[in-house]
């Protein structure tokens, strides 16, 4: 896929989202990303921040295993592969 249709279709996604962050995964060119691993689910990512309680998108299950909702940071992981 071209990199001009993907950042469309990022910006098509960041128009439905609200972002505490200001989407700084995109504005710093995919540098700055939020740590996931893909657990091969196609609606969420496992996160690997040190405080995932402090990110909206983020959802725990018990003290283990927080899950990463963001449809940006996924679509990131998807189909950019980072």
């Amino acid at each position: 896929m071209e990199q001009e249709v993907k950042t469309e279709i990022i910006e098509d996604i960041i128009s439905g989202v609200e972002c505490p962050k200001c989407f700084e995964c995109y504005r710093s060119g995919f540098v700055n990303l939020g740590k996931v691993r893909d657990i091969g689910r196609e609606a969420f990512l496992e996160c690997l921040e040190e405080n995932p309680q402090c990110c909206e998108f983020s959802l725990s299950f018990g003290e283990s295993s927080s899950y990463c909702l963001c449809p940006v940071r996924i679509y990131i992981a998807d189909k950019l592969k980072k």
